[in-house]
């Protein structure tokens, strides 16, 4: 199982603190908004009661209540906003709770805008000089209502009464609804512009990786040595060890080639020493040349794969062609039409001499199998470099398909064309840990050897 990337945790992130965090500003704002409004309307209410209490006696044993308000509200019929008066406090309980009443109290003035209401229920009865703010359904709509308590004496007669000032909730409600409204707006507006503002953020934080990944591709194709870009301060003691780790590297493989190169020479010159010895018979002295012969080869092949063979990049199509072209002039007298098909840019990412090494031996196989015809593919797919040559030979039977592949085997042993050749191809595919499959070509018939290398 992959390993999310950097960049798919950030984004899981950001999007559950979008999801999380704007949802609970909204609930936060929208409570806050509802109980402020809330407060405003109870100190609305007590406001209206305190200037009608302003306004009303009791004399001679008699209430007297204004006639006209300065609140337009309190002079219009069923305008949702009302004054009432009662006459009696039954035992007082909570507004939560159904108030035990003595007996039912009489309603003994009410406001022009109150002249439908006849009904006293719901209403709540504080203690005499408290008041109490609550919420009830009256006369059929939802209302606010502030009941305030107080008694009216005169030459020693008290009048208890309670003040009852009734709203609607009606804008409460439209109030409350449009603000959630706009909330919601901009809210997503924020959730847009928070979404922007992260893609960006995103893009400025990864971006060292990314300027990280251009290097490491600029090393691995030759064209620089180190990582040198400036890079932040967490990074940079992993880029210090991985700019250590390559000159380590240079230098190991540098030792190395000295140290071939060292050994071939002390393997020269016994060997010249042998074959300019006049007692030496012309059998050793070929023998010795085959054994010079094998030893530069091998030696060469050890050399360029002691080099940074992953930090070059070759182009395919010349080096095929260069071969094609050498094979045409060896084959002079064997007519054989080559199908070359390479993708466009296809490149192999290391030395030039292993990748001659490689299609040299597989073109020649090719070229002695073949009676006709002989078929090179290039293809480049997202992860993988994949090269064939086909011919149209006999092929190779799958029971030896292995077999052929092991070295010290002798050529002679198998199918004109096939020989020692390909235990140097698998050595060299498998050091840059590519594969290598022996088939029969479906449209050719003969033999096909498909490599395969990853890319990345």
């Amino acid at each position: 199982m992959d390993v999310p990337s950097l960049k798919s945790r950030l984004i899981a992130s950001a999007v559950v603190m979008l999801f999380v965090l704007l949802p609970a500003i909204g609930f936060t704002l929208d409570d806050a908004f509802a109980k402020h409004l809330l407060k405003a309307v109870e100190q609305e209410l007590t406001a209206h009661s305190y200037s009608i209490l302003a306004e009303t006696d009791y004399i001679d044993g008699e209430l007297l209540t204004p006639t006209n308000f300065q609140e337009s509200q309190f002079n219009v019929i069923d305008s949702g906003l009302y004054a009432l008066i009662s006459d009696q406090i039954p035992i007082a309980g909570t507004p939560t709770e159904t108030p035990i009443e003595t007996e039912t109290p009489r309603l003994i003035w009410h406001s022009d805008s109150a002249l439908n209401i006849t009904s006293m229920d719901n209403l709540f009865y504080p203690a005499q000089g408290e008041r109490a703010f609550y919420s009830v359904t009256f006369a059929e709509q939802a209302m606010f209502v502030s009941s305030f308590s107080v008694n009216f004496a005169d030459l020693n007669q008290d009048m208890p009464l309670t003040l009852h000032i009734a709203k609607s909730q009606q804008d409460y409600m439209a109030a409350q609804k449009a603000f959630r409204q706009q909330l919601l707006i901009w809210l997503a507006i924020i959730a847009i512009v928070f979404a922007a503002v992260m893609w960006w953020w995103l893009s400025w934080t990864l971006k060292p990786l990314k300027q990280l990944t251009h290097e490491l591709k600029t090393i691995e194709q030759g064209d620089s040595e180190s990582v040198a870009g400036d890079y932040p301060i967490e990074v940079k003691p992993a880029i210090s060890q991985l700019n250590n780790l390559l000159a380590n590297e240079q230098t190991q493989r540098l030792r190395y080639r000295n140290a071939l190169a060292d050994l071939a020479h002390s393997l020269k010159t016994p060997l010249a020493t042998i074959s300019s010895a006049e007692a030496v018979s012309s059998e050793i002295q070929q023998e010795v040349s085959k054994i010079n012969h094998i030893v530069e080869h091998q030696l060469k092949r050890a050399q360029s794969a002691g080099q940074s063979a992953w930090r070059l990049s070759v182009d395919i199509k010349p080096c095929i062609d260069k071969l094609l072209s050498a094979m045409a002039k060896i084959y002079r007298d064997k007519t054989v039409t080559v199908a070359v098909e390479v993708a466009e840019g296809a490149k192999f990412k290391g030395d030039e001499a292993d990748l001659m090494e490689i299609l040299g031996n597989l073109l020649d196989n090719a070229y002695k199998a073949a009676t006709a015809k002989v078929a090179v593919t290039v293809n480049v797919s997202a992860k993988y470099l994949t090269l064939s040559i086909a011919d149209d030979g006999v092929g190779i039977s799958e029971h030896k398909r292995d077999s052929i592949m092991q070295r010290g085997v002798r050529a002679d042993t198998y199918e004109q064309g096939h020989g020692i050749g390909l235990a140097i191809v698998r050595d060299i595919v498998t050091s840059y840990q590519g594969k290598i499959d022996i088939k029969r070509d479906a449209e050719l018939g003969g033999a096909l050897f498909e490599l395969s290398f990853h890319i990345n």
